[in-house]
């Protein structure tokens, strides 16, 4: 068994875990890379389909809320396994205003990294990380498939954060 087929079988990197780095493409001809916000917390909200009900609604509050997000200094991230020109529309219908990106090709390999990829299924659990400015995990949620799973952890992870920069 592979380093990373291990990590999707123990489940979601928890607190205190180093958070992989990636690069993947946030539009066809653009890409994203964790380590580009070194010094910012991140959020990665990882969900399994652009247009599925659950997770349109998942996204379009995160995008409802954004201002909260950014008032902690933390930068958004949506990561599915639908390509650049499928979130690229999903994010206009929707009007977002963050980052989708693309765990496309090799389909899931970031998910599986971070212990969320779905092989029954190919896309990736509803899972949320909160990594601090040093790229550490300092917050993980599963949250089951079918169930939005709002915003008040994040919040709360960050806030923490912000108590124990402060």
């Amino acid at each position: 068994m592979t380093d990373t087929m291990a990590r999707a079988a123990a489940g979601p990197l928890v607190a205190g875990t180093a958070a992989p780095d990636f690069t993947l493409h946030s539009t066809p001809d653009q890409t994203v890379s964790l380590h580009d916000f070194r010094g910012r917390p991140v959020i990665l909200a990882f969900y399994p389909a652009d247009w599925s009900p659950v997770c349109g609604d998942q996204m379009v509050l995160y995008n409802e809320i954004l201002p909260e997000f950014q008032r902690h200094g933390a930068e958004l991230l949506g990561i599915s396994v639908d390509g650049a020109w499928c979130h690229l529309a999903f994010a206009q219908q929707r009007r977002l205003h963050f980052p989708l990106l693309a765990d496309f090709e090799p389909k899931g390999a970031v998910a599986r990294r971070y212990g969320v990829y779905r092989d029954g299924d190919g896309t990736t659990e509803r899972a949320l990380f909160v990594i601090d400015g040093d790229g550490v995990v300092r917050w993980s949620y599963l949250s089951p498939i079918g169930v939005n799973p709002g915003a008040d952890g994040i919040l709360r992870a960050l806030e923490t954060l912000g108590t124990e920069r402060g």
